[in-house]
């Protein structure tokens, strides 16, 4: 939750995006909501920009859908990437290093998530989960085995597959995020500091690193002005974003 809106804002926009309301409720909620199953078991960590009321509005947002264990990290200025962000927050909220990360995107909902079988988590040192499709704005796995669903390679905003990102990250311990953010930041793969361009450094080592592949229609983006606008759009009884709130 640290990005600085700039397009919402440019767009006559005054709240964050993650504050704007859809059928009823914010697009915060939303985004939250996509992990339900996890509420009363799993931390969640926020990690936001410092403004004006932003930390209230989470803790008061996480408390209402239920959260038992909410942490929330503000940032006091803009970094370098999601990455860093990451790193930022985990740290700050004291995360151990052999504790599993799972990122998310505020603007992102993913209605009734669930994670792959404790098994195939076991198996792996991360994944990401992919939809197929096509466009330049969107993190890529390279498929390499393809009957154990493993990358053999990821990129950022450059074409490799047909396998575009949600924007879901997990990592099998907090550790790993970090030795792989090391290694990127020694020679980074693009402008920003992605999280996506970092599990190459664990495939390099000869680590697992899967892919789990859902439906398109399975995720929702509202990230600009004009996904949000067309998904106001659409009546409450028809939109996919009226099931996440279920």
């Amino acid at each position: 939750m640290a990005g600085l809106s700039r397009r919402f804002l440019l767009a006559g926009y005054t709240q964050p995006k993650y504050m704007l309301e859809l059928d009823g409720i914010t697009a915060f909620d939303h985004s939250v909501k996509s992990f339900a199953a996890y509420f009363e078991t799993v931390p969640f960590l926020f990690i936001a920009r410092e403004a004006g009321g932003v930390e209230a509005f989470v803790r008061r947002h996480a408390d209402a859908l239920g959260i038992a264990d909410a942490r929330i990290v503000m940032l006091p200025h803009e970094t370098a990437g999601q990455a860093e962000t990451v790193a930022r927050g985990l740290d700050a909220a004291g995360v151990a290093a052999d504790v599993p990360v799972t990122i998310f995107n505020i603007d992102t909902f993913r209605p009734g998530f669930r994670q792959p079988t404790p098994d195939r988590l076991a198996s792996m040192a991360g994944y990401l989960e992919v939809f197929r499709g096509s466009g330049d704005n969107w993190s890529y796995v390279r498929p390499g085995d393809t009957a154990r669903q493993l990358a053999a390679e990821t990129a950022e905003k450059r074409p490799i597959s047909d396998l575009c990102c949600t924007g879901l990250y997990h990592f099998a311990a907090a550790g790993l995020f970090h030795e792989a953010l090391a290694a990127e930041m020694l020679s980074p793969q693009a402008p920003e500091l992605f999280v996506a361009p970092l599990y190459n450094h664990l495939i390099r080592r000869g680590l697992a690193v899967g892919y789990e592949v859902i439906a398109a229609d399975d995720v929702i983006f509202c990230g600009t002005p004009a996904e949000y606008e067309a998904l106001r759009d659409v009546p409450a009884e028809a939109s996919a974003c009226s099931n996440s709130s279920a």
